[in-house]
């Protein structure tokens, strides 16, 4: 069983126990969240919201919050002298995919 659903503007195929890289939430290591914006839920039948499934939610709980691998900006201008040099690292957390309930 699985069900998609949208978290901070994006979508995700949420299954028990599936651990999701999505990006940073203000909660600490250890809370629980429960996700009503469901968009499917596939098991033995499949439910289609419109735009959301009512009476779905999917559990979930912060692991942790990490960094991820850093990415160089660079911008150049051939013959005008112009570079731009610049990092950045997203960070993002770790979310496990607890009970799905429709």
């Amino acid at each position: 069983m699985y069900a998609l659903v949208e978290f901070k503007g994006k979508q995700y195929k949420a299954e028990k126990g599936a651990l999701l890289k999505v990006d940073l939430i203000d909660a600490q290591p250890g809370t629980a969240i429960d996700i009503d914006t469901v968009l499917l839920i596939s098991g033995d039948s499949i439910k289609i919201g419109s735009p959301y499934v009512t009476g779905a939610k999917v559990s979930i709980t912060v692991e942790s919050h990490e960094k991820d691998d850093k990415i160089i900006v660079f911008k150049y201008k051939s013959k005008k002298d112009y570079r731009r040099k610049q990092g950045h690292r997203q960070q993002y957390s770790i979310i496990k995919v607890g009970e799905i309930s429709a």
